[in-house]
């Protein structure tokens, strides 16, 4: 470590059963009276969405609905909701949902405070001044975005992705409840559980990982590799659900310290030139990836099997680390992650065209812990259209 390490995060967390009625005392912490709730058109008609709203009636808050979240979101989302949190004279914006919401939840906060648009943010540092406070309810156990400085949009006029990075984006408080899990479908377990994992690999790899964040990652990939499979199949299980949310949390804490590779920016092509969901595009890149990237650091792959489970059988520290790929494979394939981009239909042809997007998303590339360039992208996902080989 040669730089010193600097750690800022959410400033206050709420974790357990029932949770969520927690939700007016935090606006009021606040003092605020009255709040935007962000959420997507589908949990709102849920009764998640009509609880979250009664508690705050039943406490007091005057609760502004904009439900209006889609998958990928664009930025135009963030900038809508900004202008009707200013118009109800809102003091905070209460996030309920998937990573999506979440992301647009943060963005409206400081939308409302900083002039312009979403779109004049995207970046990182970029924006000015400190915004709404926000609190954030994550209904999946996936993005960790209940605690990260980032909000990602997909730009669909070119296809591409980007997000708002600043340190005023840290939500002021999650409040993060596992029964809000119990009825997702195994699919949508799959996949988020997934992009957690990804977040835990990748920020335990990351060349910015520190003494701090390393531990945190780490057990993140101990709790995802012990309970996604039983959360997938069994997902009545509390415990596998409050583990996982755990996981996610912690998995968001350790993106948000050592930042994640380039997984990340071969997965945002996918999604922004093919509407993959985010998760699920991380699911697929991520073996491949790692299969490129455990040459790079032996000890850290070696400590990543050990993590899934492998057992030290006597083998060569490098033998060990392609384990853990491995057990990558095996974990994607139990829970029926597609093995190869040509299960999502994505069309071959269009690898020179992703691999100059994915190669533009710089800081993820540079965190990588083995150098990449535009032709090894290439490789990586003529890889993924391959599909697996044994080690």
């Amino acid at each position: 470590m040669n730089m010193p390490i600097t750690i800022e995060g959410v400033k206050k967390t709420v974790f357990g059963t029932g949770a969520l009625n927690r939700i007016a005392e935090e606006c009021k912490a606040l003092k605020a009276s009255r709040a935007l709730v962000v959420m997507d058109r589908e949990l709102a008609k849920t009764e998640i969405g009509s609880r979250t709203l009664d508690i705050l009636k039943k406490g007091r808050v005057k609760a502004i609905p904009f439900p209006e979240i889609t998958p990928e979101p664009s930025p135009s989302l963030a900038d809508n909701g900004a202008l009707l949190a200013r118009e109800e004279k809102a003091a905070c914006v209460i996030g309920v949902g998937g990573g999506s919401t979440l992301d647009v939840a943060k963005a409206i906060g400081v939308l409302v405070k900083n002039e312009g648009k979403a779109t004049d943010y995207i970046g990182l540092g970029l924006v000015k001044k400190p915004g709404l406070p926000t609190i954030m309810v994550p209904t999946t156990a996936g993005t960790g975005s209940e605690v990260t400085f980032t909000a990602v949009f997909t730009m669909r006029e070119t296809k591409t992705k980007g997000g708002i990075n600043s340190p005023f984006l840290y939500p002021h408080t999650a409040v993060i409840d596992p029964e809000l899990t119990m009825n997702l479908s195994p699919a949508v377990t799959a996949n988020t559980g997934m992009d957690a994992f990804t977040h835990a690999v990748e920020s335990f790899t990351s060349l910015q990982a520190h003494f701090v964040s390393e531990p945190v990652s780490l057990r993140a990939i101990e709790l995802v590799s012990g309970n996604l499979r039983g959360a997938v199949f069994n997902g009545k299980s509390f415990l596998y659900r409050e583990n996982m949310m755990k996981a996610s949390y912690l998995a968001g804490l350790g993106l948000a310290m050592a930042g994640v590779g380039a997984v990340h920016a071969l997965a945002y092509p996918l999604g922004a030139m093919f509407d993959v969901p985010h998760g699920l595009a991380n699911a697929v890149m991520l073996p491949f990836v790692l299969e490129y990237n455990y040459p790079g650091d032996i000890d850290k792959f070696c400590q990543l099997a050990f993590a899934m489970g492998e057992e030290d059988t006597g083998m060569a520290p490098r033998e060990m680390a392609a384990m853990a790929v491995s057990a990558v494979f095996d974990l994607s394939a139990d829970i029926g992650i597609p093995a190869t981009l040509e299960e999502l239909k994505i069309p071959r042809d269009a690898i020179p065209q992703m691999a100059q997007a994915a190669i533009k998303v710089a800081r993820p590339i540079a965190n990588n812990p083995r150098p990449v360039s535009l032709s090894v992208i290439e490789q990586i996902y003529e890889r993924a259209f391959e599909g697996r080989i044994e080690y």
